[in-house]
């Protein structure tokens, strides 16, 4: 019943492969130049607990396998060549040549379990997570009959945000494709912000979006960057060995680092004066983010250097309320920006799943597998086995 339901769809949830998070295709690049034998592995969490329809997991095998039919077309290099110059041409081309392969991708369900594992080439790979993610969230709404508000209303909604952002005078950005609603409702979201966010909003982590609305692609890297240093370096060496490749591949463009994967602390002990400089500030994607901010105003005074002259990107589980908090808090003293995702493009009626695909092993290149984790400022987003957990707090000198 559930796949006779997908079959009826009107409309594909994924209709470009740009409908992706700008960093991986910026994390690709880095890849394809520098760990073109580099494989992973990725595996799907519920960390929500869904419980998913019978039928869902055939739903979900039908929709990546047409994602197979996708490909960069000659609108959309174009808009990459002219708006990320920092994308040489040589990727471009391999974009312009690259096919997803379900074949990496494998779906299976018991009971009302989802399992998704990814594997393969991580060049090939990386691509694969923000719309397996997609996918899920869209295929379960509509197979368990959720329904949602119309579109007028979603419109309304974020009309409402953006002008409570704009007369709190920040900018936000809309990083809301891994888990939202619907294709729909995120055209819905990204018309409102176009809309009504002039002088607040400023682009989108959704390359798809970002040209449709003529906006900016906003992203750099994500944790899986770091992640895969760690299992190619050791644990020790990945922050400074991950940002030193970033700036290898980057030459100083896309200058936004992320400081969490291995704790800020320790973090903050790699990212000494030249990084400090360097990159543009950081982004805090979980913990406390008033601690946070005042660990990086201590961290570059420390260096020398004005906090002012620096931004955090604030993006973990953003709403209002939140965001006015650390607007009151960090108000002349760092600059600041904040990318909002789930509660712009999954405001719509149904509640927001809880879920993450993230990297779980790497092979560095004819090396064994070796496990990866992710130790955030947050335990409850802690990734990986309890062993290797444990033996990463050790290393780095976790408490």
């Amino acid at each position: 019943m559930a796949y006779n339901h997908l079959q009826g769809m009107q409309q594909r949830p994924i209709v470009s492969i740009l409908d992706n998070d700008f960093y991986k295709f910026t994390m690709q690049q880095g890849v394809v130049r520098l760990f073109p034998y580099a494989k992973a592995r990725y595996r799907f969490i519920n960390r929500g607990h869904h419980r998913f329809p019978p039928g869902f997991a055939e739903a979900l095998r039908e929709a990546v396998d047409q994602l197979a039919q996708l490909k960069l077309s000659r609108e959309e290099k174009q808009f990459l060549r002219i708006t990320c110059p920092y994308l040489d041409p040589v990727y471009l081309d391999f974009l312009e040549g690259y096919r997803y392969n379900p074949e990496e991708v494998t779906v299976s369900q018991e009971g009302d379990q989802l399992h998704v594992g990814v594997e393969g080439l991580w060049y090939r790979t990386i691509l694969w997570e923000v719309p397996l993610m997609a996918l899920i969230c869209e295929l379960f709404y509509q197979l368990t009959g959720a329904t949602r508000i119309d579109d007028e209303a979603v419109m309304e909604r974020t009309r409402e945000k953006i002008e409570n952002y704009t007369a709190l005078g920040v900018t936000v950005a809309e990083f809301g494709t891994r888990r939202r609603h619907s294709y729909g409702v995120h055209r819905l979201v990204m018309r409102a912000l176009k809309e009504y966010g002039q002088g607040s909003f400023i682009g989108s982590s959704n390359v798809h979006m970002a040209m449709l609305y003529q906006t900016k692609p906003i992203g750099t890297h994500a944790h899986e960057w770091f992640m895969f240093h760690a299992a190619r370096y050791g644990f020790k060496m990945s922050n400074a060995l991950g940002l030193e490749h970033w700036v290898q591949v980057y030459r100083g463009d896309l200058g936004i680092a992320l400081s969490d994967t291995y704790t800020t602390d320790v973090f903050f002990r790699q990212f000494d004066k030249m990084f400090s400089k360097l990159f543009d500030g950081v982004r805090h994607d979980s913990g406390d983010p008033l601690l946070f901010a005042d660990k990086v105003m201590a961290h570059y005074r420390q260096m020398g250097i004005d906090p002012l002259s620096k931004t955090i990107i604030f993006s973990d589980g953003l709403n209002y309320e939140k965001v006015a908090r650390i607007v009151e808090h960090c108000r002349g003293k760092v600059g600041m920006s904040f990318g909002i995702g789930t509660n712009l493009t999954n405001d719509a009626g149904p509640d927001a799943m809880n879920i993450v695909i993230k990297m779980t092993e790497a092979q560095p290149r004819h090396d064994e597998w070796t496990e990866v984790v992710k130790l955030s400022d947050e335990t409850g987003k802690y990734t990986g086995s309890e062993e290797t957990i444990a033996l990463a707090k050790t290393i780095l000198h976790i408490e």
